[in-house]
């Protein structure tokens, strides 16, 4: 394999791995700790990320319980999550912060279906995005004399089912996701 494809590949497992990323935090009705993956706490001056000054756990189905392992950090903890996108309105006893999910309203089930099928469409741009840098830097090889036709032809048959298979697996994270988001 040329290595052209192979970082082309490396490129498009990168698009992936952050459609992943974005999925995590698009809100289901189920209590998930990776929702607070984005929250930063001011801790003493410093952004800190939530599960670095603070333990979050999931005693029930649409419950989270975040117990900072300072209790001077409550405040700013529950300011943080209020003041995320998230919508959610923590409360606290002096010790832990509770936070219960709400069920989602089918209005809200299908904003978010929708905000996945764009950030999946994003990433489906940036496939091709990939593929088309990949075509040119080939083109430019065959230009250079540094591959024959029948190479760059057989590279850019490559780099198309890289892609396609890229594209699936898109096509396949949105499916799941969509699942997860519907289901009541």
């Amino acid at each position: 394999m040329h290595s052209v494809i192979t970082s082309s590949e490396e490129r498009m497992k990168k698009t992936i791995a952050n459609l992943t990323d974005e999925f995590a935090v698009l809100r289901t009705g189920r209590a998930s700790v990776s929702l607070f993956d984005k929250i930063k706490v001011d801790y003493y001056g410093d952004k800190s990320p939530l599960n670095q000054v603070a333990n979050i756990s999931i005693p029930e189905a649409r419950l989270i319980v975040i117990q900072p392992w300072d209790k001077a950090m409550i405040g700013e903890i529950e300011k943080a999550i209020r003041s995320s996108e998230l919508s959610l309105n923590p409360s606290n006893d002096g010790k832990v912060i509770r936070i219960s999910i709400p069920p989602l309203t089918e209005e809200r089930r299908k904003e978010l279906v929708k905000q996945g099928k764009n950030q999946a469409e994003q990433s489906r741009v940036a496939i091709r995005n990939i593929r088309r840098d990949g075509n040119d830097e080939l083109k430019k090889l065959l230009k250079d004399g540094e591959l024959t036709e029948d190479e760059e032809s057989r590279n850019t048959e490559e780099l198309q089912k890289v892609t396609d298979t890229y594209i699936n697996k898109i096509n396949q994270i949105l499916e799941e996701k969509e699942k997860e988001i519907m289901e009541v």
